[in-house]
């Protein structure tokens, strides 16, 4: 959709902005539905995390601005970090803005990968980036590692990758990632592990030993707090210090953090749930082997299926049933991308999915 035409007198955005197509995720109509279409924890968050914001929870503390001492020493415990070793983001999406405005000037190259989060192309985007891509191989999706270490060029600014990979749910062993961190010397690397849980790799235990590299994590997934909005962004403490410097000081809420703190405390929640989702995800693969219908192997809490031509009927076809998946045709051609959550909800996507791909 274009945007409304300018009124006259109004000044014009900068071309970088104006540029931009705009990004519009489906969030409305998702209330009551089995909803397989945002990789979301599809049973919520601990209910320690509830418990806790009811018993912290009074009326001064919405009146005071955050303060994140007592949570970001909790956080740093369960990550293994020290508490200069990282900094709270509203979300993984301010992580990589704070990230590209700190270190990506207008005109400077960005290397992404395609496809994959469309938040890293938006956020270099707006800062009027050069953006490079090295696209994933169809149909297996494997990441492309000797193609992306040749992208990488004196040129080359910054690096953004996801692993595991969304939409692709393919992954990065870290012997790959340490690879491209040392070809990437001049450049600063994020490597974004919304869904590490499910994989098992992480760089986090690289940022002290090498200077150029970023990671972050989410609250969003595995622990079922998507509508608290929280990050968090990892490295060297004198990267941190910039980064600071790069961010609104209260951009995090109150209750993000409280929540956090109760959610990290539940290991046993998460293991629970974890353990769920894969043999969830070894569920859905095998439906899928039986319906013939391909995939790609994922390292993430989703499967991306090769629907071809009847991905959009299908996507549609199961949201008449009340199951909600993502279409991801419009830059993995025939794609669809569906979130496993239990055991039993992907054996009800299953059923819905056999009566209409027999159709």
């Amino acid at each position: 959709m274009k945007p409304p035409k300018l009124p006259k007198g109004a000044i014009r955005p900068r071309p970088a902005v104006a540029q931009m197509t705009p990004y519009s995720p489906p969030t409305a109509g998702r209330a009551g539905k089995l909803r397989l279409d945002f990789n979301e924890n599809t049973v919520g968050c601990s209910p320690r995390v509830i418990a806790f914001l009811k018993e912290r929870l009074e009326t001064a503390t919405l009146a005071v601005y955050p303060e994140y001492g007592e949570a970001r020493d909790a956080i740093a415990r369960y990550f293994q970090v020290r508490a200069e070793q990282f900094l709270f983001t509203n979300g993984t999406d301010e992580a990589i803005q704070v990230f590209v405005n700190t270190y990506v000037d207008d005109g400077q190259e960005v290397l992404l990968l395609k496809p994959s989060y469309a938040m890293y192309r938006f956020y270099a985007e707006v800062a009027g980036a050069r953006i490079r891509e090295v696209e994933y191989p169809v149909p297996g999706m494997e990441f492309p590692l000797q193609e992306v270490l040749d992208a990488i060029t004196p040129e080359t600014r910054a690096v953004l990758l996801a692993n595991p990979n969304n939409p692709t749910g393919t992954g990065i062993s870290l012997l790959a990632i340490q690879r491209i961190l040392h070809r990437a010397r001049k450049a600063v690397v994020l490597v974004d592990e919304a869904y590490y849980e499910f994989c098992g790799v992480t760089a986090v235990g690289e940022i002290e030993r090498v200077p150029n590299l970023f990671v972050s994590r989410t609250f969003s997934k595995v622990f079922g707090m998507a509508a608290m909005r929280l990050g968090c962004l990892f490295s060297h403490q004198a990267n941190i210090a910039y980064l600071h410097k790069a961010q609104s000081p209260y951009s995090v809420n109150s209750l993000a953090v409280l929540a956090a703190q109760a959610a990290v405390e539940d290991t046993r929640y998460i293991e629970s749930y974890v353990a769920e989702v894969l043999a969830a995800r070894e569920l859905l693969c095998f439906g899928l082997e039986q319906l013939g219908i391909r995939y790609v192997p994922s390292s993430a809490n989703f499967v991306l299926g090769h629907f071809g031509e009847r991905a959009i009927e299908v996507r549609d076809a199961l949201r008449g049933q009340g199951i909600l998946v993502r279409d991801r045709s419009y830059e993995a051609a025939g794609c669809v991308r569906i979130t496993t959550g239990t055991r039993e909800q992907t054996r009800r996507l299953l059923a819905a999915l056999e009566e209409i791909w027999k159709r």
